[in-house]
């Protein structure tokens, strides 16, 4: 989601306020920000491709610890508009435990089957499909087409019904014009439309659908955006918190800091408080945390020059918080700032990431200020649900009440035989 690379890629009662289209064509304001039961939302981000290298499976997902899963990355078509999956093998074909292969017509299977089946067991637990990332954002470059916006509405929406999903989240990276700022607002509204009349269609409330936006953090991408507009058509805010420092860099740098000496470096607190002061109610905006480590070498510390970012757990410069600390590092909590970071002196090796006391820290300025919820990228590298380090666990008990709000099961316009039945017996 913003690492520059495809590796790197990257919740209300059940009838919340609704929508209708204007004589624009647009969708009219429709949620506030609160969640149905008042608790806080935590959002994990699932990548398809954490099934290889990684083996991390949905069979994995810490339902009990997340409101939303967000499924990365559906990819769109530069020219048509056509969203589509990335992974088709990932997605809907792969068989896992207790699949079969004998089934007659034409049935889902893949991480979304499985992931179906864990909204099965837990009710209160959403699934989005997230389109774009880094990666893929390229290829938002026709969004001020207007027929190109209207086959991505009406094909994004299709996955929603196919796939037996509950709503969708737009990764867009970055809108670099003010036409394409524009144009994104409509998209998302033209989205919010769509999403409602597939919720009218199989008899659902008008709300039941949710859409959300992954947004930038630093301070050029925040402007460009409209994002009041924006409001108007979504649910809540993904705010990418981190990759505030890396190896673009001159000195190493804190990448995730809640707070920041310079004025003009970023942090959390900076982009929460420019999209509140845009208009965004605090409830809609939801903190991310980085599950990695961004790493610097041959540095003396914060602030100081660095030469390389080394290795990694799958990329260069880029660790698992799973893999953190690294053996000799020394952990290094910085309170006043909010940021955290391990070093090695004998390696001259600093590593910003952020500890479970630091993930404490966000966790209550989240409560404080009111704000939405958690969000973290990605999932597979958090460490063991019941180690006591996990940092989504963490978290999600520091933060206390979560949203309620029940998923849907009912999908009986799906192309997938087996999801229009519910997936009787599993």
């Amino acid at each position: 989601m913003g690492f520059g690379n495809f590796l790197s890629q990257k919740f209300g009662s059940k009838d919340n306020n609704v929508s209708v289209e204007n004589s624009g064509g647009t969708a009219q304001q429709f949620y506030g920000g609160h969640s149905g039961s008042g608790g806080k939302r935590v959002v994990g981000y699932f990548v398809n491709w954490g099934i290889y290298g990684r083996k991390y499976f949905p069979q994995q997902i810490p339902i009990n610890d997340l409101t939303h899963i967000n499924y990365a990355f559906a990819n769109v078509n530069k020219e048509t508009g056509e969203v589509y999956l990335s992974d088709s093998w990932a997605d809907v074909e792969i068989h896992f435990d207790g699949d079969r292969w004998d089934e007659p017509g034409t049935n889902l299977y893949g991480c979304f089957k499985a992931i179906y089946l864990l909204k099965k067991q837990n009710r209160n637990l959403k699934v989005l499909l997230s389109i774009g990332g880094w990666t893929y954002s390229p290829n938002f470059v026709n969004i001020v087409n207007k027929s190109w916006r209207s086959k991505f509405v009406e094909t994004a929406v299709k996955l929603v019904e196919d796939l037996g999903i509950d709503g969708l989240d737009i990764d867009y990276e970055y809108p670099s014009t003010s036409q394409q700022a524009e144009a994104y607002v409509s998209l998302l509204a033209e989205l919010r439309t769509g999403l409602v009349r597939l919720a009218q269609a199989n008899h659902q409330p008008a709300g039941q659908y949710e859409l959300t936006v992954a947004a930038p953090c630093g301070m050029q991408n925040m402007e460009i955006l409209r994002a009041k507009d924006m409001d108007a058509s979504l649910d809540f805010w993904n705010l990418m918190a981190y990759d505030f420092a890396g190896s673009w860099d001159q000195v190493a740098g804190h990448q995730a800091a809640l707070y920041a000496d310079d004025p003009g470096a970023n942090s959390v607190d900076k982009a929460v408080r420019f999209y509140n002061l845009q208009g965004i109610d605090k409830s809609k905006l939801v903190v991310g945390m980085p599950l990695y480590g961004r790493a610097f070498t041959n540095t003396d510390g914060i602030g100081r020059p660095f030469q390389g970012v080394g290795e990694g757990s799958w990329e260069g410069g880029m660790w698992d918080y799973k893999a953190l600390p690294q053996p000799g590092a020394e952990i290094i909590n910085d309170s006043r700032l909010g940021a955290s970071y391990s070093y090695n002196p004998h390696q001259s090796l600093l590593i910003s990431y952020d500890t479970p006391e630091i993930a404490r820290q966000k966790a209550n300025y989240i409560k404080r200020e009111g704000l939405g919820g958690a969000m973290w990228w990605e999932l597979d590298a958090d460490k063991p649900e019941h180690s006591g380090l996990s940092l989504v666990r963490i978290v999600t008990n520091e933060l206390g009440s979560l949203e309620k709000k029940q998923n849907e099961l009912n999908y009986p316009h799906s192309k997938y035989e087996n999801l229009r039945a519910g997936m009787p017996g599993q």
